[in-house]
């Protein structure tokens, strides 16, 4: 596995990645469509934010963004291609992100996750401090919100 800077010509394929991974925790479809606007990468977004690719043979098989902002980093994207699930590529998107960051003087990685996540992001080190109320349909949800101080 290669992880690379991501290209403004892979928006596409990213989208995808992002879609297929969020519909692999079973939600319904109408939640995808409604949250493909924040789960689509414009080639502005790419060229506009660290963005790297996990590239498997000839295939990406999972990427990540970050929003950098002076002491502070955001995890924007972290998404695995189902199909490479299990295979440590959300470990090494994860860890390069954090690498990312401290690299551009960030002391504190931010995550807005998908419940789902929660526990890899522990697994990774980083530890709840809040979550943000995101209901949908009328059904109470909460997304966790991590943070991971950078040494």
């Amino acid at each position: 596995m290669l992880i690379a800077r991501s290209r403004p010509e892979d928006a596409a394929a990213l989208t995808r990645i992002a879609l297929e991974a969020k519909r692999r925790w079973g939600y319904p479809e109408g939640w995808i469509e409604r949250w493909a606007p924040v789960l689509t990468l414009t080639p502005d977004f790419i060229r506009s934010h660290p963005t790297y690719s996990a590239i498997v043979g000839d295939d990406i098989a999972g990427f990540c963004a970050l929003r950098l902002c002076g002491a502070e980093a955001c995890l924007e994207h972290l998404w695995v291609a189902p199909a490479s699930a299990g295979k440590g590529i959300g470990r090494s998107l994860f860890l390069h992100c954090e690498e990312k960051a401290r690299e551009a003087g960030s002391k504190l990685l931010r995550i807005e996750s998908d419940p789902n996540a929660e526990g890899f992001y522990h697994a990774m080190g980083a530890r709840t401090v809040g979550r943000e109320p995101a209901s949908m349909d009328g059904r109470e949800r909460f997304l966790p919100l991590l943070e991971k101080r950078l040494a």
